[in-house]
């Protein structure tokens, strides 16, 4: 389905939806002390990290349950009303969703040497924590676009769609903001940010964009040469899956930072081993695992494409809660769906 049609489809949301369960579960370690995590990261990118640290507390036995964002904020918000078992330990890139939890006092406060090592932009109320650093890039198909021919800003983005539209006719993919609260949230920085905004999504609209739920689902899409471009998709996929045919550009007009949104929820049974890895995620040598799945983005200021982009990270605070707000977010998927449909009239 195009990004137009499923858009012009915005309407069914008014009307509840069911949400599915977790999309994956593994285990790890097999100690006496049962351990639950939700999260919205990936098993396969995680699995090093949680390897790691089941090796190093042996009595420990982690159910890691993988979910889409929507879905696990919709579950622990309902845990937090006392509708199920809260999982012991929440993570998830879509922070916005994050904050609203720790603002209606879903979550257990914290303190230890890590945390408070943390930059504010990477902790709030002692009860939520950033514990990765990535970027939102421009993903492209290297064999497929010739160097010169990359989009290296919106603003190069948005000329290539006027001045080519015929060569990205339905190979543009992004998130589907009302399916992803990742995208949604990208989507609500960049309406903040970026003075090509209305424009992009018009230039989208006309070459029949395709928006899709999941970071692995697009990137994959354009490792096969399904999309010559994405935008705005976490740089950590493209990282991890170390794919010759997929690269990535820091868009020079500027980049968003993001970084997953770490909870122990209120009434959690195993507060104290989510404490322990919540501290281990920030030692080096989690952060070095976690460099290596591409979940933490050192900034080198000798690589020319990272030392041009203005860096916006987006920060664990209560701002975020702007972009929960029913009217903000309302009126966001609104101009979404009504710039689609101006861009179908002739």
């Amino acid at each position: 389905m195009t990004m137009l049609r499923r858009l012009l489809a915005l309407a069914a949301l008014a009307l509840p939806l069911p949400l599915v369960a977790q999309e994956a579960t593994a285990t790890f370690g097999n100690g006496p002390v049962p351990v639950v995590v939700r999260s919205t990261t990936d098993i396969g990118i995680i699995r090093p990290v949680i390897d790691r640290f089941v090796a190093l507390n042996p009595g420990l036995s982690i159910t890691y349950e993988q979910w889409g964002s929507n879905a696990l904020f919709e579950r622990s918000r309902d845990d937090c009303r006392g509708d199920g078992p809260p999982a012991d330990a929440v993570l998830s890139s879509a922070v916005q969703q994050m904050v609203w939890l720790v603002n209606a006092a879903c979550a257990l406060p914290y303190r230890s040497a890590a945390t408070l090592a943390l930059p504010s932009t990477r902790r709030w109320r002692d009860e939520l924590w950033g514990v990765t650093t990535e970027p939102a890039v421009i993903a492209y198909n290297r064999r497929l676009l010739a160097a010169q021919d990359v989009p290296r800003s919106r603003f190069a983005l948005l000329d290539a769609l006027r001045e080519r539209p015929e060569v990205f006719q339905d190979r543009i993919a992004t998130y589907d903001i009302a399916e992803s609260g990742l995208g949604f949230l990208f989507a609500y920085a960049d309406s903040l940010e970026a003075t090509t905004f209305g424009a992009l999504l018009e230039g989208f609209a006309r070459v029949d964009a395709v928006a899709t739920c999941c970071s692995a689902e697009i990137i994959a899409g354009v490792a096969s040469g399904r999309y010559l471009i994405a935008y705005n998709v976490l740089g950590s996929y493209v990282v991890n899956k170390a794919l010759p045919d997929v690269g990535l550009i820091l868009p020079e007009d500027y980049t968003l930072v993001l970084s997953r949104g770490y909870m122990i929820p209120k009434g959690a049974a195993r507060a104290d081993a989510s404490a322990r890895l919540l501290d281990f995620l920030l030692t080096a040598e989690a952060q070095a695992l976690l460099a290596r799945a591409g979940l933490v983005t050192q900034i080198d200021a000798t690589d020319t494409a990272l030392a041009v982009s203005a860096r916006r990270y987006i920060p664990l605070s209560p701002a975020l809660l702007v972009a929960r707000d029913p009217n903000r977010r309302d009126l966001l998927l609104q101009f979404w769906s009504d710039t689609f449909r101006r861009a179908e009239l002739p």
